[in-house]
């Protein structure tokens, strides 16, 4: 089951004529999403260094699943056993699983690709496996994931068997690897709809770095009709600039009565652009991947934690913060828990401590999960264009 509303669009005043963005709501068989939303990331059916009280507590509304990791990893059969992964991972609300394309594209030379599918050796043990459309759709049916991706080819910025020469992918590459996508979704559609699924089918629009092809991935995907549409093969090694061309170019172009997810996207500034090119929902490692490396983004640019000039420092992280890290808990007896300066942080990250980067990850998700409230508010509110201004001014001023 899926359904979308859009409750409030931009009016696209002063300085921000032409933006597309909007406040909406999903509808999913575990719940309301409400957006724009940044999705946290759990491969494994984990966010990784976060607990999942944790994740309620800062507003997460939905989060993400890889059948890749998954499938090789307890394996479904062991998944089966709880009934989907919501049951093996405790988790009470929608789960987006990713179809595994992107991690079979990231295993290179590892990985052959055919028309039935792609054959690779597994990262875990060597095995020779073979992943198909239809393979996904099963999976992905057992795992029960709210929103189901489609298996598709992620067209690379460079061709993997040219990148030690530094060439970008042809017209004529990516069209192949489109095109191949394309076929790939009919035949997924075809599965989840024989397995008889009541979850939501989203198709990827595909086609590199060119206008052309985006538009033609799009206009087959509209043909098939799928519930919601992702923007995939941004954020794979090409310059920012090409990749917020190809976002402002296929984002507004998105069917105005379905969801928008831009996959694997990104920095704070990334997921703005998002909004204003028309996208819902966004996802990506880099909030907790860039704790577990003592990067933090606050609403008044990055701190570097690790850094010896944090070593002394009584504050914390960000004071306009109200995460745990920051801002701590009061509980009903007057004590406080959390709240921890900078110098702490610091602490942890030269002695390896693992409540480091859990803390740093806490701090991260709730910025960019706030970053969205926010974004919804003002919205809401008709003052888009006016956060959006502030929200620039804040990230250049500097911690």
């Amino acid at each position: 089951m899926l359904t979308f509303e859009t409750l409030h669009t931009d009016p696209a005043q002063g300085a921000y004529l032409g933006s597309f963005a909007r406040r909406g709501r999903l509808t999913l068989n575990h719940g309301v999403v409400e957006t724009p939303i940044f999705m946290p990331v759990g491969t494994y059916g984990t966010v990784k260094g976060v607990m999942p009280t944790s994740l309620h507590d800062m507003g997460a509304q939905i989060i993400l699943g890889n059948t890749f990791h998954l499938w090789l990893r307890p394996g479904m059969d062991i998944i089966k056993q709880f009934g989907g992964l919501h049951g093996f991972e405790t988790w009470d609300k929608p789960i987006l699983t990713d179809s595994g394309g992107f991690q079979v594209w990231s295993l290179g030379e590892m990985r052959k690709i055919s028309e039935e599918g792609v054959q690779f050796a597994s990262p875990v043990n060597g095995d020779r496996l073979f992943l198909t459309p239809e393979i996904s759709m099963q999976i992905q049916t057992v795992l029960n994931s709210d929103i189901v991706m489609q298996f598709d080819e992620c067209t690379p910025y460079l061709s993997v068997e040219k990148k030690t020469k530094g060439q970008i992918t042809t017209e004529r590459e990516a069209r192949a690897s489109m095109a191949l996508s394309m076929r790939w979704a009919k035949r997924c559609q075809t599965e989840f709809a024989a397995l008889e699924n009541p979850n939501a089918l989203f198709g990827i629009v595909q086609g590199g770095m060119f206008e052309s092809l985006r538009e033609e991935s799009l206009a087959g995907l509209e043909a098939l009709d799928f519930p919601g549409l992702a923007v995939g093969g941004l954020s794979v090694g090409e310059p920012k600039e090409d990749m917020l061309r190809i976002l402002q170019h296929i984002g507004p172009k998105l069917p105005a009565n379905k969801p928008h997810y831009l996959m694997g996207v990104g920095t704070p500034e990334d997921l703005i652009a998002g909004v204003q090119n028309g996208i819902d929902m966004f996802d990506c490692v880099m909030p907790t991947r860039n704790a577990r490396n003592g990067h933090l983004f606050t609403r008044f640019g990055d701190v570097k934690v690790r850094n010896a000039r944090h070593k002394t420092d009584s504050g914390p992280i960000d004071a306009t913060c109200t995460c745990y890290t920051c801002k701590g808990v009061t509980h009903a007896n007057g004590s406080v828990s959390g709240g921890f300066s900078r110098a702490y942080m610091h602490h942890l990250d030269r002695c390896n401590e693992m409540l480091g980067p859990m803390l740093a990850s806490i701090h991260n998700l709730h910025y960019f999960l706030n970053l969205m409230q926010e974004v919804r508010t003002a919205l809401e509110a008709g003052r888009f264009g006016a956060y959006v201004t502030q929200f620039h001014a804040d990230r250049a001023r500097g911690v």
